[in-house]
């Protein structure tokens, strides 16, 4: 199993209930194996010239490299930001628990 072989995938979501869809579309779809949900977060960012300070959720996605290019694409239309935060970044892992990720994510 090698390097960038499997994902994490994090999105923020306004709220619980939109972050909770999320993990079950994903989950349901294979797009990752597991999707945890934190929240809620505050956050701080800049958007359109003037400092923002929100509550949020986090949902982070297990996946693979094939599983975080579908997330990527297609949370797009399922979220209700403009541009909502999609981060993947590479991770290594237990061989046995990266071998139930990759049979969950093909199907």
């Amino acid at each position: 199993m090698s390097v960038g072989t499997f994902k994490q995938v994090t999105v923020t979501a306004p709220d619980e209930a939109t972050a909770t869809q999320l993990a079950d579309w994903a989950v349901d779809g294979r797009h990752a194996a597991c999707a945890q949900i934190s929240g809620p977060i505050t956050s701080v960012y800049r958007w359109q010239g003037e400092r923002h300070r929100e509550s949020e959720w986090v949902v982070t996605f297990k996946t693979t490299a094939a599983g975080a290019t579908r997330l990527s694409e297609q949370i797009p239309a399922r979220h209700p930001y403009d541009v909502p935060e999609i981060l993947s970044v590479d991770v290594t892992g237990e061989h046995r628990y990266l071998a139930w990720l990759e049979v969950e994510v093909a199907g």
